[in-house]
């Protein structure tokens, strides 16, 4: 059997006030997924352990199967993958923002989703200006690129910008843990400290502040690692398998796990990603291998901006645009697939970061006898069939017969 996984990042949530006091998944149209729930077998699974940073990182290696405490090397790496970046033995590799500071304040963590072309021209601005023998900046996608350290030591503790909106910037500055540490963790705090004043008069955010734009005005290292030791995908569960996403996070597991990945013209990562063409490419891979893991990253982001409302949209975009008609293609296909629907972690739009909290699935099988849960959100799949699953349960009940 072939097995399509939709995941809607960070689409879980708190109640909300303005929303009736229900969740955004218990407010949204989505009469696709509900059906779908119906129809198979829900259950909740705690796919970040909570002594672990809750990273879309680590929770995407856990949907997948893997042992994160045996795999995990920070967002950085993986990125970096994504990129072609090669690294070697002693390199440390980072996610770096480009963020707005609004202040002495981190305003958000995106620079006002700043467009690939600026966030890259800048990136090559701050290598003309920083970089040196051993330390580059690697260009990624929209805010998200990559710092590589040669020689860095990873006794540190680096803050997610997007954990601390509204935070002063000087108070979540990068921290040594170790004695090792403490270089490295000064040149990252002299490194934010001199891309602000590069970036302040940059012509890219000069131009941007004049059309009421947000500036990217400071760098962010965080999620700091090694390369990796990772199985593929095939070694470990003997299937194929191919990833589609508009974020350099997904194809830098997909490459580590074998995957192949798929890039999609037009897909931004936000409300306005191309659906309709990552549906297209999900529908044409699954032909050709076991597994596709089509990740939507909207609801995460609309999270993250505190957007109940466009949160809201993103889900029933989802279930129209994407659950929908996935639905209706496997259908009729010769051999059946498998659907599973779940986000990686929650994003509440109440707190702007995600959570550790356990976050609802479903599974459906052509065939497969149901439980008694007929809606899909947080509170409805606590009654589910496959109950609380941990550390690689969920893709082995997925793949159970």
């Amino acid at each position: 059997m072939k097995t399509i996984i939709i995941l809607g990042d960070g689409m879980a949530d708190l109640p909300i006030e303005k929303l009736g006091n229900k969740t955004i998944l218990q407010a949204a149209r989505k009469p696709h997924i509900d059906r779908l729930a119906a129809l198979g077998r829900s259950g909740m699974l705690k796919t970040v352990p909570d002594d672990m940073p809750a990273g879309s990182e680590v929770a995407n290696l856990a949907v997948l199967g893997y042992d994160v405490k045996a795999v995990y090397e920070g967002r950085g790496v993986l990125e970096g993958a994504a990129m072609g970046v090669e690294l070697e033995a002693d390199d440390l590799a980072m996610r770096c923002n480009l963020i707005c500071l609004e202040g002495d304040r981190i305003k958000n963590h995106s620079a006002g989703h700043i467009p690939t072309e600026e966030g890259r021209e800048l990136i090559a601005a701050l290598n003309e200006e920083l970089a040196r023998d051993g330390l580059r900046f690697h260009p990624g996608v929209s805010y998200r690129h990559l710092l590589v350290i040669r020689g860095g030591d990873n006794g540190l503790k680096l803050t997610p910008p997007h954990d601390v909106p509204g935070t002063p910037w000087r108070d979540v500055l990068p921290e040594a843990t170790t004695e090792k540490g403490k270089v490295t963790a000064q040149l990252l705090r002299d490194l934010i400290v001199r891309s602000q004043d590069f970036l302040a008069t940059h012509p890219i955010n000069l131009r941007r502040i004049a059309a009421g734009k947000d500036p990217a005005n400071s760098i962010w290292p965080w999620s700091a690692g090694r390369k990796p030791r990772m199985k593929t995908f095939q070694d470990l569960f003997g299937k194929t398998g191919a990833v589609i996403s508009a974020v350099d996070l997904l194809h830098g597991i997909g490459k580590y796990a074998g995957f192949r990945v798929i890039h999609v013209e037009g897909a931004t990562g936000l409300f306005n990603t191309n659906y309709e063409g990552k549906v297209a490419a999900a529908l044409e891979a699954i032909r050709d291998v076991d597994l596709v893991y089509l990740h939507i990253e909207a609801a995460d982001e609309a999270g993250h901006e505190g957007n109940a409302h466009l949160k809201l949209q993103c889900v029933e975009a989802l279930d129209a645009r994407v659950v929908g008609p996935i639905m209706e293609a496997t259908a009729a296909m010769s051999e059946p697939v498998a659907l599973a629907v779940l986000p990686d972690h929650p994003t509440p739009c109440a707190l702007r970061t995600h959570t550790h909290d356990p976050v609802p699935f479903l599974i459906y099988k052509p065939g497969m006898t149901p439980d008694a849960v007929e809606r899909y959100d947080e509170q409805s799949a606590l009654a589910g069939g496959f109950g609380l699953l941990h550390n690689g349960e969920f893709i082995r009940a997925l793949f159970a017969d």
